[in-house]
């Protein structure tokens, strides 16, 4: 990892049911690769928490889903009784990984931990015996998926603030 030369295993993918019928595909990778994303993780965390919206709830340090059923009740207690629900259809799939790598980058200026965050967002994943590659998506069952989830959906926080909505997000769901 030293000399720049790791390069993530591929995921196995594993499809679980939803409660509407369909399936979410999960990507389980590699124990090592499961180490290495954890300290990733736990690196990057604190760096990136600071610039979060205070609207966000999903898979953050110190913020669940209680605090933000409780932020809901408090909007709807302040008079805003028109709500918008909206979950983000296939946003783990598709996520444009150039467009979150850049969004790394601007908080983050080291090379090799960007080169292994697009190692293990490109790595192959096999979905009942079958390789494929991946452009695009992040992996959900992996421990960086979380962080990352959240860094690009700050930018929709972001707009949203800006155009002065009360909203509460929990990972890609959320109300305004």
């Amino acid at each position: 990892m030293q000399e720049g030369r790791y390069q993530a295993s591929a995921i196995r993918g594993v499809e679980k049911p939803k409660s509407n019928g369909k399936k979410r595909l999960l990507g389980i990778p590699t124990a090592t690769d499961r180490l290495v994303q954890q300290a990733i993780a736990q690196v990057l965390q604190p760096v990136f928490e600071t610039t979060f919206q205070p609207h966000s709830y999903g898979f953050r340090p110190g913020r669940n889903a209680h605090q933000a059923v409780k932020q809901s009740l408090a909007n709807i207690n302040e008079g805003y009784q028109d709500i918008v629900d909206i979950d983000l259809k296939s946003f783990f799939d598709e996520v444009d990984h150039a467009i979150l790598l850049e969004l790394v980058y601007k908080r983050v200026k080291c090379r090799m931990t960007l080169t292994l965050i697009r190692s293990f967002l490109r790595a192959p994943i096999a979905i009942n015996g079958k390789w494929h590659k991946r452009r695009k998506g992040i992996p959900q069952g992996s421990p960086l998926s979380p962080l990352l989830s959240n860094i690009l959906l700050n930018e929709l926080d972001k707009e949203l603030e800006k155009r002065g909505h009360r909203y509460v997000r929990y990972a890609d769901d959320f109300s305004i």
